[in-house]
């Protein structure tokens, strides 16, 4: 049973996709089904049902994921271990990350620090909060940044960033032409919404409920699972959406967008790092979180809480 077909499996259940494994491992989708049809062999079972475009373990394919994901770690650990006792800081960082921090903030910083620390290599994974923080909690993941907060107490959860999020609107859209509008023109609009468990929608989702409101009373046209593509859908004229400013520069710029800021509406928002209560984090992820927490935009967060009316 070798390391690398393991790890191959546990990233196919994990990422429900042969392509998606193959991506993350930097190999061709073939060679990650060799990996598990050699498996399958091995053990006399089959462990992968295709189901439509997503694939699911069979019961045994649970069993070996669960164990495969134990051997993993006790393989990272050993190497860990040993580098240490070189006197050297290496590793395998395993972490994930919401749809913005992943695509605008992450990359440089773990670049920079990839820079640093040379020998820990990292793996990023971008999904939405909650599946964030459900591979934190099964231990697949050691750290996650997310874009929500809720009451999960198995999680320790720093802010470490700010966003503001804003109306998206086509550029050509009669919306476009004014700087600010009331909450009761979004609610008017055809209204494009993220995917559930997206930290985007659980904050506008809160900022609606503050005014009375809730998402059964926009005009929703769509529900779509990345920011990406509810950027393609505005500029189509589909719909309008709340997205992230951080995510909007770009297509501003073209003047292809436009971005307006809603009356009396709070829209700002924290990213916060997570981990597992009561868990000890590898040498590379213990390195990487005191270099996160020191990249912190702080001035940024300061002013998040002077809106937010202090800390909750």
């Amino acid at each position: 049973m070798e390391l690398r077909k393991i790890e191959a499996f546990c990233l196919v259940v994990e990422l429900k996709s042969f392509t998606r494994a193959a991506e993350t491992m930097l190999l061709s989708q073939p060679t990650i089904s060799e990996h598990v049809r050699a498996l399958e062999q091995e053990f006399g079972h089959k462990l992968l049902d295709r189901l439509g475009r997503q694939v699911e373990p069979t019961p045994a394919g649970e069993l070996l994921y669960r164990h495969g994901r134990k051997i993993l770690a006790a393989s990272q650990r050993a190497v860990d271990a040993l580098e240490q006792f070189g006197g050297r800081v290496a590793g395998r960082l395993l972490m994930g990350s919401s749809t913005i921090p992943g695509t605008y903030i992450l990359p440089d910083l773990i670049g920079r620090f990839h820079l640093r620390y040379p020998a820990i290599k990292t793996r990023l994974q971008i999904m939405g909060s909650r599946a964030i923080a459900g591979c934190v909690l099964a231990g697949n993941l050691e750290l996650g940044v997310v874009g929500a907060k809720w009451n999960e107490s198995s999680l320790t959860w720093k802010a470490v960033f700010a966003d503001e999020l804003i109306l998206a609107v086509q550029a050509g859209h009669p919306l476009a032409a004014r700087e600010a509008v009331s909450i009761k023109d979004v609610i008017g609009e055809p209204f494009i919404l993220r995917e559930l468990g997206s930290g985007t929608r659980k904050v506008f989702a809160e900022v609606l409920k503050i005014h009375g409101l809730s998402e059964h009373d926009l005009n929703e046209v769509a529900e779509i699972g990345s920011t990406s593509a509810i950027k393609e859908a505005v500029k189509a004229g589909i719909g309008i959406s709340v997205l992230s400013s951080r995510a909007l520069q770009d297509t501003i710029a073209c003047g292809t967008m436009a971005a307006i800021r809603i009356h009396d509406v709070d829209l700002y928002r924290r990213f916060y790092l997570i981990s597992r209560k009561n868990r000890e984090l590898s040498p590379a992820a213990t390195v990487f979180m005191e270099y996160l927490k020191k990249k912190a935009a702080l001035p940024v967060l300061d002013n998040c809480r002077k809106r937010e009316g202090g800390e909750k």
